[in-house]
């Protein structure tokens, strides 16, 4: 596949090249053309919920040398998707009618699992930020002035960072969404428009996020009324830094998400003793309340690159047993935080590109796979097998193989989200941040 990149809607508008063999490159299908291929094409024509792809490469297992990965073994098999999932996998028949993937490495689709879709400059004209004096809540008092320009044309926006989202490979995100007294529910409101608008395509979740502080602004009434609508986690901020208060803003958060069934992610900048304080209060109210375990995670959590290992390795542990995840967005510089002691201990760990371009920050580009990269170079993954583990920064935690070498994805029955990428294993598409020629989202062809 010299570039696997056709819509649904292209698929169908160029439906007559659209056969064994084919080659797409932007805009454009080359394909040879035979009685054989026009009868798939035909039968692909009465149901595009089926299709099969031929020449996919996939990941089989580890090569060892001295008992040290060296390489990573990999085939061409048949992949077919029916009803957005993976039907079949069998061994290749390249000379069969099926769309040809060329020999790209098929990947499970990547994952941003922070990121605020709902408030952004991309899309528009350029800014670069304009901080000023006062910290968070120099921002808070910023955001109340720009909010109501903001909203203006936030579903364009938003559509446009999840175009920018899905061209870097990514089809599922995990959506902060303001839900404050300046923009009340409208910002909620105009990003589920968007994911409306893509839902074929592209699929998120969102957590309800009270960017000005729970108590800090008036926001506890509208998170309540959030809390009904169609969201998957409460939010908060900084409770002390904002709030004045930890165990009132994280009761209520506990609170609220208990009484409606969601989850809780909570941005934690707060590095010195009250973020220790609050993270850990958080853990004992997850320990007091189990349905919580698995569905809460602490997104930045600054604070871990602030201890001694010795706490970082305590802390790891009780995060581990309580089910608590980090999301971070593998910050670099001066605040290193201690990725492989939370794996060590198995904390779920994400990322997320957090911003793209607001103002807040400028650098964002979209990729997780560029995120996954960093973390390799950061923390000295740069092995066969290192690399290799480090796509579940990407995917949310799906792998290819297991840390044995045992194929584990794809299994028929799985979701048909996947990534088509210009490398030979997933270790150079780690190290290469290698070029995404295709995205499929529940069998839909993105591109």
């Amino acid at each position: 596949m010299e570039k696997l990149g056709i819509s649904r809607k292209n698929f169908l508008k160029n439906s007559a090249l659209s056969l064994a063999g084919l080659t797409i490159v932007p805009g454009i299908l080359h394909a040879e053309t035979s009685q054989n291929e026009m009868k798939y094409h035909s039968e692909v024509l009465k149901s595009t919920k089926v299709y099969t792809l031929k020449n996919v490469l996939l990941e089989t297992g580890f090569e060892y040398a001295d008992d040290e990965v060296i390489a990573t073994k990999t085939a061409l098999f048949s992949v077919e998707i029916a009803d957005g999932k993976i039907s079949k996998i069998s061994s290749n028949q390249p000379g069969v009618a099926a769309i040809d993937a060329k020999g790209m490495l098929m990947l499970p689709s990547f994952k941003d699992m922070h990121i605020h879709l709902d408030k952004t400059f991309y899309g528009d004209k350029w800014q670069a930020i304009k901080r000023g004096s006062g910290g968070v809540k120099g921002m808070i008092a910023l955001e109340q002035q720009i909010l109501p320009d903001m909203l203006k044309n936030a579903t364009h926006k938003a559509e446009k960072m999840i175009e920018l989202l899905q061209s870097k490979g990514t089809s599922f995100a995990r959506s902060h969404v303001n839900i404050e007294p300046t923009s009340k529910l409208d910002s909620l409101k105009n990003l589920q428009v968007a994911l409306e608008n893509k839902k074929k395509v592209f699929g998120a979740e969102l957590v309800a996020f009270p960017q000005h502080g729970v108590f800090y602004t008036d926001s506890a009434s509208y998170l309540k009324e959030a809390a009904k609508m169609d969201i998957d986690f409460i939010g908060g901020v900084d409770p002390f830094t904002i709030d004045g208060a930890i165990e009132r803003t994280i009761d209520f958060t506990v609170q609220l998400a208990l009484d409606n069934g969601k989850g809780i992610d909570i941005h934690l900048h707060e590095s010195g003793d009250s973020g220790l304080d609050t993270m850990e209060y958080l853990i004992n109210k997850v320990n007091e309340n189990p349905s919580l375990k698995g569905k809460t995670y602490l997104s930045h959590c600054f604070v871990l690159a602030r201890l001694d290992k010795a706490k970082q390795e305590e802390i790891s542990e009780k995060l581990a047993n309580a089910q608590i995840g980090i999301v971070s967005t593998i910050p670099f510089g001066g605040l290193i935080m201690p990725i492989p002691t939370l794996m060590k201990y198995g904390v779920e760990v994400m990322t997320g590109n957090d911003s793209i371009v607001d103002h807040w920050n400028t650098f964002g580009t979209g990729s997780v796979l560029q995120k996954a990269n960093l973390a390799a170079q950061l923390y000295g993954y740069s092995s066969e097998f290192g690399l290799s583990r480090m796509l579940k920064l990407a995917t949310a935690g799906i792998l290819p193989l297991d840390d044995k070498g045992v194929q584990q994805w794809p299994k028929v029955g799985d979701d048909a989200d996947l990534v088509f990428i210009e490398a030979s294993c997933s270790a150079e598409a780690v190290s290469r941040i290698s070029q995404v020629k295709s995205l499929v989202y529940k069998g839909n062809v993105v591109f």
